[in-house]
């Protein structure tokens, strides 16, 4: 199916491709993860969504002793990763 990528769409249409979208790729999905399509189907979420609902938990642990924070880009990196004066390898 062609689109003309410049006509305008309301906000409708969109979310019915999207929708297209999403339904075309979970055949596909369902055999790959071996799963019900019905179900998989249920469990997808469309971009756009709201997720105020939903909350993340996400495990911090503090930095290991093999471990070092680059100076400029403030990502912790492995000893291995260390160039000089405390910055990583991409940022010297």
């Amino acid at each position: 199916m062609s689109v003309d990528l410049d006509e305008r769409r309301d906000g409708e249409q969109i979310a019915r491709e999207q929708e297209e979208a999403v339904r075309a790729l979970v055949p596909v999905q369902a055999a790959v993860r071996g799963v019900d399509e019905h179900e998989l189907l249920a469990e997808t979420t469309l971009p756009g969504a709201d997720l105020s609902a939903e909350s993340l938990t996400i495990v911090v642990r503090p930095q290991q002793h093999d471990e070092f924070r680059c100076g400029r880009c403030f990502l912790v990196l492995h000893r291995a990763r260390l160039h000089a004066d405390g910055l990583c390898r991409d940022c010297a």
